[in-house]
């Protein structure tokens, strides 16, 4: 152990499978806002938290889940490394079992317990097996048992005592699992070496034939050939036996701790589950779901961002005069930084929402069915039902998308998942989408068929990228899977605090981490359309230049505005790189938008703004009359439903972040498949773009 509680912080380490509850007892304890999961892996990292019991600090660690001391994924392999104290040495751990799954429960608790380290039980979920014998199975177990039920604070208190006591008096258990005669006498042959590391790892180097570090001598590799060898001949296979001693040591104490009548719960969830996993109803039922939860977006999310618009203009309008003596402070602050803030700022609403909906079907344990749902239709391109919560988080920001990813314990599945998931739309693409969607679809064909579009354009995402999974699977990608696994959880009532919770981590995240990358993007993108400065006497010689009708339609300030955005570093580029994008239907105005969002696709409302003559305004009405009225230079309208509808295709499909792009380097390792996933995303984006125009150009 570490220390002693009386001298020092102790440290404690919540261990369990996936959705027993860890998480919960971890907030409970600390006060905390981990977030709480249905699904294995959402503890990707390692939380810590603490709290204080007579002045003495406790620190609280909670692990991703996981089923055995195997680790064959990633967030597995970060729980082993806290287990066998390979951050900091863990003075207990506290093992969460699920009553309703009692037998899987034990059968990582019998692998815990031989790492010679004390131990203590947390029971959840007892509303599930009212009738379990608790103090029988504490007697079995060797170590204290005490239910809780964290979320409505029940059994807190009492294992809050218990953790101190234990701490003060550890207990070790010291199980006999029943392996036979042949094998307890090869581990106390191997025991009695010097160099012999826990009961737990002796067993794994004889019956899992893992091998030792090289620093073991070679008297001990020969003991060990040996008593591998003598299990051989007795026809004990040693990766079968482990198991299947375990198991049966596992049945065996549910058995005698648990009655075997059924739970209504569990019979309940069994109905459900007939409905909800159906290959045909439970498919109709999640697109239903998700068409919902993305017609609520645009619904609900639209006056909320018209407010922080609102409120972002009002503080641009209150700084602005403060300024007016000096025009370059003044055009960076009002243009870079309040426009970069409230670019950020407005994206809030849709973030909270979606997430709002993800934590209420995560919470109700929906998202689990889902997965597997997702596995039958994913499975034929190489990926699993493990892809499905990367590539669900992907619609929030692809960041936390392709960082969740770890949870895969296939690597070829996993960078499959990685290169895909930025083609999920991202809530940074729903301002362009409400935005031309607004403007020429739901002025003439209604809110329904509005709504119908948002979802269609977050569906091609994910109708793009299962196809080019399959290419990456059946090309360099190729190789043999793993099998998808995945237990799942009973149905609940969400807990409204944890969603809020989440809600509000989510925001915070959103705004701390990638706000900062959209501001500096901002600020180098007004520095891109701002400089080099043209002199007011050659804009009026241009402006006199134009014809009178030209000059009634176009103030002579609104003509000074496009003449120093065609003149800037980003307009001359622009222009430059306009042919390229005649066959999508952009001219250099569009072009330019699209270059300036390449950085951060964030932005590009905020330069269209400029673009179009709005000067310092981002008023999302008058930037909408803007773009329907904008002409081009024979007098035809510049935008229709054929370019509006491949604007947004390109949005859908180009990876127009850096910040993904990094991301994706620091998770593969690999600058290579980072800007492989640019590359060929920006090319499917023109390709299609170019597709989507050429069909629609003719529709009014």
């Amino acid at each position: 152990m570490s220390t002693t509680f009386g001298q020092k912080t102790a440290r404690i380490a919540l261990v369990g499978k996936p959705n027993v509850g860890k998480s919960t007892i971890f907030n409970a304890l600390t006060g905390g806002t981990q977030k709480i999961g249905n699904y294995p892996g959402v503890t990707v990292e390692i939380a810590k938290g603490s709290y204080c019991v007579q002045g003495r600090v406790v620190e609280c660690i909670d692990v991703p889940g996981l089923y055995s001391l195997r680790a064959i994924s990633e967030d597995e392999s970060v729980a082993l490394r806290v287990l066998q104290g390979g951050d900091e040495p863990i003075d207990l751990y506290v093992i969460v079992m699920d009553a309703g799954s009692m037998e899987r429960c034990l059968f990582l608790y019998s692998q815990v317990a031989e790492l010679g380290l004390p131990i203590i039980v947390a029971l959840t979920m007892t509303d599930v097996a009212p009738n379990l014998d608790k103090e029988a199975l504490a007697s079995r177990l060797g170590v204290p048992v005490v239910p809780v039920v964290a979320h409505k604070n029940e059994g807190v208190k009492e294992l809050q005592d218990l953790i101190e006591r234990t701490l003060e008096a550890p207990v070790v258990p010291d199980l006999e699992l029943g392996f036979p005669e042949r094998v307890r006498v090869a581990l106390q042959r191997l025991a009695e070496f010097k160099q012999a590391p826990n009961i737990h790892t002796l067993r794994l180097w004889l019956l899992r034939e893992e091998e030792p570090p090289k620093h073991i001598s070679d008297d001990f590799r020969a003991a060990l050939t040996e008593c591998r060898e003598d299990l051989l001949g007795a026809n004990l296979s040693g990766k079968v036996l482990d198991s299947q001693t375990r198991y049966a040591w596992a049945a065996s104490v549910r058995k005698q701790v648990e009655p075997t009548e059924t739970s209504p719960l569990q019979t309940r969830t069994d109905k459900i589950d007939r409905i909800l996993t159906h290959r045909v109803w439970g498919l109709l039922i999640f697109t239903a779901l998700m068409y919902l939860v993305f017609q609520s977006i645009y619904t609900l999310a639209t006056p909320l961002m018209d407010g922080i618009e609102t409120a972002m203009g009002a503080l641009s309008d209150a700084v602005s005069p403060l300024l007016a003596g000096t025009p370059l402070v003044h055009d960076l602050v009002v243009d870079g930084v309040i426009g970069g803030v409230g670019g950020v700022l407005v994206f809030l609403p849709q973030i909270m929402i979606l997430f709002f909906f993800i934590s209420v079907l995560e919470g109700t344990g929906y998202l689990a069915r889902a997965a597997f749902l997702m596995d039958r239709l994913l499975g034929w391109c190489g990926l699993n039902g493990r892809a499905f919560i990367p590539l669900l988080s992907s619609y929030a920001c692809a960041i936390p998308g392709v960082m969740a990813a770890r949870v895969m314990p296939d690597p070829k599945a996993r960078l499959a998942t990685i290169l895909v998931a930025p083609l999920m739309s991202c809530s940074a693409r729903l301002p362009v989408y409400v935005l031309l969607i607004g403007v020429f679809i739901e002025s003439k064909y209604g809110t329904a068929v509005a709504g119908l579009t948002l979802f269609i354009m977050h569906l091609l995402g994910l109708a793009v990228a299962v196809p080019v999974a399959w290419i990456l699977n059946r090309g360099v990608l190729k190789g043999p899977r793993l099998p998808f696994l995945l237990e799942f959880p009973r149905y609940q009532w969400p807990r409204w605090r944890d969603v809020v919770a989440t809600m509000g981590n989510k925001a915070k995240t959103f705004v701390t981490t990638a706000g900062t990358v959209i501001l500096a993007m901002t600020i180098l993108i007004w520095a891109a359309l701002y400089f080099p400065q043209s002199s007011s006497s050659d804009a009026g010689t241009a402006y006199a230049q134009l014809s009178t009708a030209q000059q009634e339609v176009t103030s002579l300030e609104t003509f000074e505005a496009q003449y120093q955005l065609e003149q800037s570093y980003l307009g001359r580029f622009g222009r430059a790189v306009a042919p390229a994008f005649e066959p999508a239907g952009f001219d250099w105005r569009l072009t330019t938008s699209l270059v300036a969002a390449f950085p951060a696709r964030e932005v590009v409302v905020g330069a269209m703004s400029v673009i179009f003559g709005m000067g310092e305004g981002e008023d999302s009405k008058e930037l909408r009359t803007a773009l329907a009225t904008a002409t081009r230079p024979d007098g035809t309208p510049l935008m229709n439903l054929g370019n509006a509808l491949s604007m947004m295709v390109f949005f859908a499909l180009c990876c127009q972040c850096l910040t993904t792009v990094a991301t994706i380097q620091a998770e593969t390792k690999s600058a290579k498949w980072a800007w492989f996933a640019f590359g060929y995303m920006t090319v499917l984006a023109y390709v299609f773009a170019i597709v989507t125009y050429q069909l629609f150009r003719g529709v009014a």
